[in-house]
């Protein structure tokens, strides 16, 4: 049994694109957020992060421009989970995509296995 699943995605991702295909295949239905123009706020990412189980380094997308731009290797060490947070309510492209949630669960970045496991038919 598939259920109805919100994606956080940019359009012209190709990773996305692949996720919303399975996604769709397996019988989910699919409603789509834009990462940039509706990027997740800091209260709404540090649910998600919490319901992920992932640590929220993982969270971002360390191979993007912004990442590199605001030099954050070195500096996302140093920062709160606050700090975190905030900038990454504030730049859709810093958030690793595409990301998926039924609201119980959640999926960071796009694992045909994963997806397996978590969005498959039961």
């Amino acid at each position: 049994m598939s259920g109805k699943v919100t994606i956080i995605q940019y359009p012209k991702c190709s990773t996305c694109r692949a996720a919303v295909k399975s996604l769709e295949a397996k019988g989910n239905e699919v409603a789509f957020r834009h990462i940039v123009e509706q990027t997740p706020t800091a209260s709404e990412l540090k649910e998600l992060i919490a319901l992920s189980g992932l640590d929220m380094k993982k969270w971002f997308n360390t191979s993007g421009e912004v990442y590199r731009e605001l030099g954050l290797k070195d500096k996302l060490p140093l920062m709160s989970e606050e700090e975190k947070l905030e900038l990454l309510s504030q730049h859709g492209m810093l958030l690793k995509r595409p990301i998926v949630t039924d609201g119980t669960k959640v999926t960071v970045g796009y694992k045909e296995e994963n997806y397996e496991q978590v969005w498959g038919a039961k």
